[in-house]
């Protein structure tokens, strides 16, 4: 992925994330998702005219596009207040190919840290199917908290170690610190943001006593 392009897929997530906790209005987040959105459409298509033949280059470029129709989606969504169900179906296609770009680093490009990446991004277009496909709401806030922090662990921390030339000084350490920090982190986000976890805005009840508005 193009480590210009991995940057604004960083802030585009952080945004995204932020607007799934309530901490930014969903109609201001539309306009990032149109810019990164036409970027990682773009970004490809240039990539791939320009690849003169290179499977390997067409096939890293593929993947781009997935996430540039993810944020016009969402950017058309937001835009509308259109119904969720067809970006959350396109979500689980969107998954599947994750899963599929993830065996490629590891076994083809011998990139275990962007294979593990690419899991990350895997399970959080997973997220993404059940909030919106499945209309389970109750997972809207720790999505959010997953896509936030996923903005800056295979976004931003990754496009400026590709930028400044550290990316793949130690891989498999890389890969081995991103894997433990997924299981830590978003095992620890679940009882403070998944379903049954009250809202800060919130409290929680005494027996008879009605929520708070």
């Amino acid at each position: 992925m193009s480590s210009v392009g991995l940057l604004y897929v960083g802030a585009v997530l952080f945004i995204n994330g932020a607007m799934l906790l309530g901490l930014v209005e969903s109609r201001s987040a539309a306009p990032m998702n149109v810019m990164v959105g036409l970027l990682q459409v773009l970004t490809p298509t240039y990539l791939i005219f320009t690849a003169a033949g290179d499977a390997n280059a067409v096939l890293n470029a593929s993947g781009l596009y997935l996430f540039g129709f993810t944020y016009l989606y969402v950017a058309f969504n937001l835009f509308g207040d259109l119904d969720g169900t067809g970006l959350g179906y396109f979500s689980l296609f969107v998954a599947a190919c994750a899963v599929v770009y993830s065996g490629i680093n590891f076994i083809r490009f011998d990139d275990s840290a962007f294979g593990v990446i690419w899991l990350y991004w895997a399970f959080l277009w997973s997220l993404f199917f059940v909030v919106l496909g499945l209309k389970r709401e109750e997972y809207t806030r720790y999505t959010g908290a997953v896509c936030l922090t996923q903005g800056i662990v295979t976004g931003a921390i990754p496009a400026f170690l590709l930028m400044t030339g550290q990316w793949g000084q130690n891989d498999t350490l890389f890969a081995v610190v991103l894997a433990v920090f997924a299981v830590v982190a978003f095992g620890a986000f679940w009882p403070r943001f998944g379903p049954g976890a009250v809202p800060p805005h919130r409290t929680v009840p005494r027996e008879g006593v009605p929520l708070d508005s």
